[in-house]
């Protein structure tokens, strides 16, 4: 999943970047609210944290001109525990969300996936296709009865083909999905990855598909029974 944080506080921020990425997120930071905004509104995200009190732009201000400009993306507003008022301001201009300071990683996480979820229109923690289900609160993997040991990129791999089956995604979406923005495209680590994951799952009857679409990327398919 792949995720904008723009907050200005260092400790805060590196304190999310390196949970969110050990989690197997893909997290953009911005410390300034002048560039969150214009990341926000230049790339494509899955979901935006927001600090409120931000140095140029703030919070509030990014979420009201994203609104207006009929950009959807789901967002999360980190306050202050006391800030009742921005908090319901920020609700009422269109924030999905909102998580008090201090917060544990894993709430935060558990909030990306949710807002994720209803954004997507699944409401339900469970990923599925054939016989492979994956939590996405527990992040465990099983095809029928059987657990399938993932590490977290091949995890977010897994998660971003089973969000949109029969989807074909390119390897530069997979990339800026599962990997940095800036990822080198020459590189063959998705092609990796997908190899990896086939490995995986192959020998089992029930599980979907890795599809390789010549010249474009790849899709998930139903298993053919």
């Amino acid at each position: 999943m792949k995720i904008l944080l723009v907050e200005d506080d260092r400790k805060i921020s590196a304190f999310v970047q390196k949970g969110l990425k050990e989690l197997g997120f893909n997290i953009t930071a911005c410390d300034d609210g002048d560039e969150g905004y214009y990341v926000a509104t230049t790339q494509s995200f899955d979901v935006v944290v927001l600090d409120i009190m931000l140095p140029g732009r703030d919070g509030l201000s990014i979420l009201r001109n994203l609104r207006e400009q009929k950009n959807t993306v789901p967002v999360i507003l980190l306050t202050a525990r006391s800030a009742l008022n921005e908090r319901l301001e920020g609700l009422n201009l269109g924030a999905d969300d909102y998580l008090c300071k201090p917060f544990f990683i894993e709430e935060l996480a558990a909030r990306l996936h949710a807002v994720s979820r209803r954004a997507s229109g699944n409401t339900l923690n469970l990923l599925q296709c054939g016989d492979l289900v994956v939590d996405l609160i527990s992040r465990e993997v099983k095809i029928g009865k059987e657990s399938i040991d993932l590490t977290a990129r091949e995890f977010s791999l897994l998660e971003l083909l089973l969000r949109s089956p029969d989807r074909v995604y390119t390897r530069t979406q997979i990339l800026e999905h599962v990997w940095d923005y800036d990822f080198d495209p020459q590189t063959n680590v998705v092609d990796v990855y997908i190899r990896r994951l086939r490995n995986k799952t192959k020998e089992f009857p029930g599980a979907p598909v890795i599809e390789t679409v010549r010249g474009v990327g790849y899709r998930l398919k139903e298993p053919v029974q």
